[in-house]
Protein backbone atom coordinates (compact mmCIF):
# COMPACT_ATOMS: atom_id res chain seq x y z
CA UNK A 1 0.00 0.00 0.00
CA UNK A 2 1.43 3.38 -1.03
CA UNK A 3 2.39 5.64 1.87
CA UNK A 4 0.88 8.61 0.03
CA UNK A 5 -2.61 7.18 0.32
CA UNK A 6 -2.42 6.58 4.07
CA UNK A 7 -5.15 9.04 5.12
CA UNK A 8 -7.30 7.51 2.41
CA UNK A 9 -6.52 3.87 3.05
CA UNK A 10 -6.93 4.13 6.81
CA UNK A 11 -10.68 4.35 6.22
CA UNK A 12 -10.88 1.55 3.65
CA UNK A 13 -10.03 -2.10 3.45
CA UNK A 14 -7.04 -2.82 1.23
CA UNK A 15 -9.30 -4.67 -1.18
CA UNK A 16 -11.70 -1.77 -1.57
CA UNK A 17 -8.86 0.70 -2.17
CA UNK A 18 -7.39 -1.55 -4.86
CA UNK A 19 -10.79 -1.92 -6.49
CA UNK A 20 -11.31 1.85 -6.34
CA UNK A 21 -8.10 2.44 -8.23
CA UNK A 22 -8.61 -0.46 -10.63
CA UNK A 23 -12.24 0.10 -11.57
CA UNK A 24 -12.12 3.93 -11.46
CA UNK A 25 -15.18 4.24 -9.28
CA UNK A 26 -16.76 7.68 -9.45
CA UNK A 27 -15.63 10.31 -6.96
CA UNK A 28 -18.74 12.21 -5.83
CA UNK A 29 -18.39 15.99 -6.07
CA UNK A 30 -21.15 17.95 -4.34
CA UNK A 31 -22.00 21.65 -4.36
CA UNK A 32 -22.42 24.78 -6.38
CA UNK A 33 -22.13 25.45 -10.09
CA UNK A 34 -22.48 29.03 -11.27
CA UNK A 35 -21.33 31.61 -13.77
CA UNK A 36 -18.61 34.10 -12.85
CA UNK A 37 -19.47 37.43 -14.48
CA UNK A 38 -16.36 39.53 -15.10
CA UNK A 39 -16.16 43.30 -15.57
CA UNK A 40 -15.21 42.92 -19.24
CA UNK A 41 -18.49 41.12 -19.96
CA UNK A 42 -17.17 37.56 -19.95
CA UNK A 43 -19.30 34.88 -18.29
CA UNK A 44 -17.19 31.87 -17.26
CA UNK A 45 -18.35 28.69 -15.59
CA UNK A 46 -17.29 28.34 -11.98
CA UNK A 47 -18.10 27.23 -8.46
CA UNK A 48 -15.45 25.36 -6.48
CA UNK A 49 -17.03 21.88 -6.67
CA UNK A 50 -17.79 22.29 -10.37
CA UNK A 51 -14.23 23.37 -11.07
CA UNK A 52 -12.87 20.32 -9.24
CA UNK A 53 -15.18 17.98 -11.14
CA UNK A 54 -14.24 19.65 -14.43
CA UNK A 55 -10.52 19.21 -13.86
CA UNK A 56 -10.93 15.60 -12.74
CA UNK A 57 -12.83 14.88 -15.95
CA UNK A 58 -10.04 16.52 -17.93
CA UNK A 59 -7.52 14.29 -16.16
CA UNK A 60 -9.42 11.17 -17.23
CA UNK A 61 -11.53 10.51 -14.14
CA UNK A 62 -15.33 10.19 -14.26
CA UNK A 63 -16.71 12.21 -11.35
CA UNK A 64 -20.38 12.32 -10.45
CA UNK A 65 -21.09 16.02 -9.98
CA UNK A 66 -24.19 16.78 -7.90
CA UNK A 67 -25.67 20.26 -8.10
CA UNK A 68 -28.78 22.18 -9.18
CA UNK A 69 -29.34 24.79 -11.91
CA UNK A 70 -32.27 26.92 -12.97
CA UNK A 71 -34.59 26.28 -15.88
CA UNK A 72 -32.99 29.15 -17.75
CA UNK A 73 -30.39 29.83 -20.43
CA UNK A 74 -27.50 29.58 -17.97
CA UNK A 75 -28.73 26.21 -16.73
CA UNK A 76 -29.16 24.93 -20.27
CA UNK A 77 -25.65 26.07 -21.14
CA UNK A 78 -24.18 24.32 -18.08
CA UNK A 79 -25.86 21.06 -19.06
CA UNK A 80 -24.63 21.36 -22.65
CA UNK A 81 -21.09 22.29 -21.62
CA UNK A 82 -20.85 19.34 -19.25
CA UNK A 83 -22.05 16.96 -21.96
CA UNK A 84 -19.57 18.42 -24.45
CA UNK A 85 -16.78 17.81 -21.89
CA UNK A 86 -17.93 14.21 -21.47
CA UNK A 87 -19.20 14.69 -17.91
CA UNK A 88 -21.93 12.67 -16.25
CA UNK A 89 -24.98 14.97 -15.95
CA UNK A 90 -27.17 12.51 -14.03
CA UNK A 91 -26.48 14.44 -10.80
CA UNK A 92 -27.43 17.84 -12.28
CA UNK A 93 -30.88 18.79 -10.97
CA UNK A 94 -33.17 21.28 -12.74
CA UNK A 95 -35.03 23.81 -10.59
CA UNK A 96 -38.15 25.39 -12.16
CA UNK A 97 -38.44 28.06 -9.45
CA UNK A 98 -34.92 29.33 -8.76
CA UNK A 99 -32.37 30.72 -11.18
CA UNK A 100 -28.89 29.43 -11.90
CA UNK A 101 -26.20 30.80 -9.58
CA UNK A 102 -24.35 33.94 -10.65
CA UNK A 103 -21.35 35.74 -9.14
CA UNK A 104 -20.04 39.17 -10.08
CA UNK A 105 -16.23 39.12 -10.01
CA UNK A 106 -14.12 42.26 -9.61
CA UNK A 107 -10.36 42.03 -10.07
CA UNK A 108 -7.69 44.14 -8.40
CA UNK A 109 -4.22 43.24 -9.75
CA UNK A 110 -5.47 39.75 -10.52
CA UNK A 111 -6.96 39.19 -7.05
CA UNK A 112 -10.74 38.62 -7.12
CA UNK A 113 -13.56 39.83 -4.93
CA UNK A 114 -16.97 38.21 -5.25
CA UNK A 115 -20.59 39.37 -5.09
CA UNK A 116 -22.44 36.06 -4.73
CA UNK A 117 -26.18 35.98 -5.39
CA UNK A 118 -28.40 34.36 -2.79
CA UNK A 119 -31.47 32.13 -3.10
CA UNK A 120 -30.39 30.43 -6.31
CA UNK A 121 -30.85 26.89 -7.59
CA UNK A 122 -27.83 25.30 -5.88
CA UNK A 123 -29.21 26.46 -2.52
CA UNK A 124 -32.00 23.91 -3.02
CA UNK A 125 -30.20 20.69 -3.99
CA UNK A 126 -32.77 17.98 -3.25
CA UNK A 127 -31.43 15.13 -1.10
CA UNK A 128 -34.16 12.80 -2.40
CA UNK A 129 -32.89 13.30 -5.95
CA UNK A 130 -29.33 12.86 -4.68
CA UNK A 131 -30.21 9.50 -3.16
CA UNK A 132 -31.80 8.43 -6.42
CA UNK A 133 -28.76 9.54 -8.42
CA UNK A 134 -26.43 7.60 -6.15
CA UNK A 135 -28.39 4.37 -6.43
CA UNK A 136 -26.01 2.88 -8.99
CA UNK A 137 -22.81 4.64 -7.86
CA UNK A 138 -20.19 3.00 -5.69
CA UNK A 139 -17.69 5.48 -4.33
CA UNK A 140 -15.88 5.87 -1.02
CA UNK A 141 -14.79 9.39 -1.95
CA UNK A 142 -16.79 12.61 -1.36
CA UNK A 143 -15.70 16.19 -2.07
CA UNK A 144 -17.73 19.19 -0.95
CA UNK A 145 -17.18 22.89 -0.39
CA UNK A 146 -18.67 25.14 2.26
CA UNK A 147 -20.49 27.78 0.18
CA UNK A 148 -23.47 25.62 -0.85
CA UNK A 149 -24.00 24.71 2.80
CA UNK A 150 -25.09 28.29 3.54
CA UNK A 151 -28.72 27.09 3.24
CA UNK A 152 -30.10 24.51 5.71
CA UNK A 153 -31.39 22.12 3.07
CA UNK A 154 -27.99 21.71 1.45
CA UNK A 155 -26.17 21.61 4.78
CA UNK A 156 -28.39 18.71 5.83
CA UNK A 157 -27.76 16.96 2.52
CA UNK A 158 -23.99 17.16 3.03
CA UNK A 159 -24.25 15.71 6.51
CA UNK A 160 -26.41 12.86 5.21
CA UNK A 161 -24.00 12.12 2.36
CA UNK A 162 -21.05 12.03 4.76
CA UNK A 163 -22.62 9.23 6.75
CA UNK A 164 -22.31 6.86 3.79
CA UNK A 165 -18.82 7.92 2.70
CA UNK A 166 -15.51 6.44 3.80
CA UNK A 167 -13.28 9.30 2.69
CA UNK A 168 -14.18 13.00 2.58
CA UNK A 169 -12.35 16.07 1.29
CA UNK A 170 -13.71 19.48 2.29
CA UNK A 171 -12.57 22.73 0.72
CA UNK A 172 -13.41 25.62 3.02
CA UNK A 173 -14.38 28.68 0.98
CA UNK A 174 -15.08 31.56 3.34
CA UNK A 175 -17.15 34.03 1.34
CA UNK A 176 -18.57 36.80 3.56
CA UNK A 177 -21.34 36.98 4.59
CA UNK A 178 -22.10 33.37 3.65
CA UNK A 179 -20.39 31.51 6.48
CA UNK A 180 -20.33 31.17 10.23
CA UNK A 181 -17.70 29.50 12.37
CA UNK A 182 -19.99 26.98 14.08
CA UNK A 183 -21.34 25.59 10.82
CA UNK A 184 -17.90 25.46 9.21
CA UNK A 185 -16.54 23.63 12.26
CA UNK A 186 -19.20 20.96 11.83
CA UNK A 187 -18.53 20.67 8.09
CA UNK A 188 -14.85 19.95 8.67
CA UNK A 189 -15.17 17.70 11.72
CA UNK A 190 -14.02 14.15 11.05
CA UNK A 191 -12.96 14.71 7.43
CA UNK A 192 -10.03 12.95 5.82
CA UNK A 193 -8.58 16.14 4.33
CA UNK A 194 -9.30 19.79 5.07
CA UNK A 195 -8.09 22.28 2.47
CA UNK A 196 -7.86 26.01 3.25
CA UNK A 197 -5.82 28.95 2.06
CA UNK A 198 -3.72 31.03 4.43
CA UNK A 199 -6.30 33.82 4.74
CA UNK A 200 -9.04 31.30 5.54
CA UNK A 201 -6.89 29.66 8.20
CA UNK A 202 -6.33 33.06 9.79
CA UNK A 203 -10.09 33.78 9.70
CA UNK A 204 -10.95 30.41 11.23
CA UNK A 205 -8.38 30.40 13.99
CA UNK A 206 -7.07 33.92 14.53
CA UNK A 207 -3.54 32.67 13.85
CA UNK A 208 -0.93 35.12 12.58
CA UNK A 209 0.61 34.61 9.14
CA UNK A 210 3.90 33.13 10.40
CA UNK A 211 4.57 29.69 8.97
CA UNK A 212 5.35 27.96 12.29
CA UNK A 213 2.14 29.22 13.83
CA UNK A 214 0.13 27.99 10.83
CA UNK A 215 1.63 24.54 11.28
CA UNK A 216 0.86 24.54 15.00
CA UNK A 217 -2.74 25.66 14.56
CA UNK A 218 -3.26 23.12 11.76
CA UNK A 219 -2.31 20.41 14.24
CA UNK A 220 -4.74 21.87 16.77
CA UNK A 221 -7.49 21.55 14.14
CA UNK A 222 -6.41 17.97 13.47
CA UNK A 223 -6.74 17.05 17.13
CA UNK A 224 -9.88 19.00 17.95
CA UNK A 225 -11.82 18.03 14.84
CA UNK A 226 -10.53 14.50 14.22
CA UNK A 227 -9.03 15.49 10.85
CA UNK A 228 -6.39 13.32 9.23
CA UNK A 229 -4.68 16.00 7.13
CA UNK A 230 -4.77 19.78 6.66
CA UNK A 231 -3.57 21.32 3.38
CA UNK A 232 -2.87 25.05 3.39
CA UNK A 233 -2.27 26.94 0.15
CA UNK A 234 0.01 29.94 0.57
CA UNK A 235 -0.39 31.74 -2.76
CA UNK A 236 2.99 32.90 -4.01
CA UNK A 237 4.66 31.03 -1.13
CA UNK A 238 3.61 27.53 -2.23
CA UNK A 239 1.65 25.18 0.05
CA UNK A 240 1.77 23.10 3.23
CA UNK A 241 0.56 19.59 3.95
CA UNK A 242 0.25 18.95 7.69
CA UNK A 243 -0.51 15.76 9.59
CA UNK A 244 -0.11 15.12 13.30
CA UNK A 245 3.42 13.82 12.73
CA UNK A 246 4.67 15.32 9.47
CA UNK A 247 4.90 18.58 7.54
CA UNK A 248 5.63 18.86 3.82
CA UNK A 249 6.04 22.16 2.00
CA UNK A 250 6.00 22.78 -1.73
CA UNK A 251 7.94 25.62 -3.26
CA UNK A 252 6.07 28.28 -5.26
CA UNK A 253 5.82 27.98 -9.04
CA UNK A 254 6.32 31.10 -11.14
CA UNK A 255 3.26 32.34 -13.04
CA UNK A 256 4.55 33.56 -16.37
CA UNK A 257 1.48 35.44 -17.60
CA UNK A 258 -0.80 36.23 -14.67
CA UNK A 259 -4.46 36.72 -15.62
CA UNK A 260 -6.23 36.11 -12.32
CA UNK A 261 -6.26 33.71 -9.38
CA UNK A 262 -9.91 32.70 -9.78
CA UNK A 263 -10.17 28.93 -9.33
CA UNK A 264 -6.50 28.36 -8.55
CA UNK A 265 -7.37 26.73 -5.24
CA UNK A 266 -9.87 24.45 -6.97
CA UNK A 267 -7.24 23.40 -9.49
CA UNK A 268 -4.98 22.61 -6.53
CA UNK A 269 -7.72 20.53 -4.86
CA UNK A 270 -8.40 18.54 -8.02
CA UNK A 271 -4.77 17.43 -8.28
CA UNK A 272 -4.67 16.55 -4.58
CA UNK A 273 -7.60 14.22 -5.19
CA UNK A 274 -6.05 12.89 -8.37
CA UNK A 275 -2.84 12.12 -6.49
CA UNK A 276 -4.67 10.21 -3.78
CA UNK A 277 -6.53 8.13 -6.37
CA UNK A 278 -3.26 7.25 -8.10
CA UNK A 279 -1.26 6.68 -4.92
CA UNK A 280 1.32 9.43 -5.36
CA UNK A 281 3.73 10.32 -2.55
CA UNK A 282 2.66 13.28 -0.41
CA UNK A 283 5.46 15.53 -1.65
CA UNK A 284 4.64 14.72 -5.27
CA UNK A 285 0.96 15.51 -4.74
CA UNK A 286 1.86 18.89 -3.30
CA UNK A 287 4.37 19.69 -6.05
CA UNK A 288 2.00 18.80 -8.87
CA UNK A 289 -1.00 20.52 -7.29
CA UNK A 290 1.01 23.73 -6.91
CA UNK A 291 2.22 23.52 -10.51
CA UNK A 292 -1.26 23.05 -11.95
CA UNK A 293 -2.74 25.85 -9.81
CA UNK A 294 -0.07 28.22 -11.13
CA UNK A 295 -0.93 27.24 -14.70
CA UNK A 296 -4.62 28.05 -14.14
CA UNK A 297 -3.57 31.56 -13.04
CA UNK A 298 -2.38 32.14 -16.61
CA UNK A 299 -5.93 32.07 -18.00
CA UNK A 300 -9.10 34.04 -17.35
CA UNK A 301 -11.46 32.20 -15.00
CA UNK A 302 -11.35 28.83 -13.31
CA UNK A 303 -12.05 26.21 -16.00
CA UNK A 304 -10.29 25.50 -19.27
CA UNK A 305 -11.76 23.83 -22.35
CA UNK A 306 -8.28 23.27 -23.76
CA UNK A 307 -7.85 19.51 -23.69
CA UNK A 308 -4.20 19.95 -24.66
CA UNK A 309 -3.60 21.37 -21.18
CA UNK A 310 -4.81 18.17 -19.53
CA UNK A 311 -3.14 15.92 -22.10
CA UNK A 312 0.18 17.64 -21.37
CA UNK A 313 -0.02 16.91 -17.65
CA UNK A 314 -1.41 13.42 -18.20
CA UNK A 315 1.70 12.73 -20.27
CA UNK A 316 4.03 14.36 -17.76
CA UNK A 317 2.43 12.48 -14.87
CA UNK A 318 2.12 9.18 -16.80
CA UNK A 319 -1.65 9.03 -16.56
CA UNK A 320 -2.08 8.01 -20.21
Amino acid sequence: MAKSASWFSNRLSCGLLVNFMKDKLQPVIFGEVLYDLFEDGQAILGGAPFNVAWHLQGFGQSPLFISRVGQDRYGEQINKTMLDWGMDVSGLQIDPQHSTGLVTVALDKGQPSFDIRDDVAYDYIDIAEVDSGLANVLSPFLYYGSLAARHPQVYAAIQQLRQGTSCSFVDINLRPPWWDKIKVSKLMHGVSCLKVNDDELISLTGVRAELDEMIDVSRVLIREHNIEMVVVTLGEQGALMVTQDNVIRSQPVKVNNMQDTVGAGDAFSSVCMLGVIHGWEYALILERATEFAAKICEQRGASSRNMDLYDFYKGQWRLI
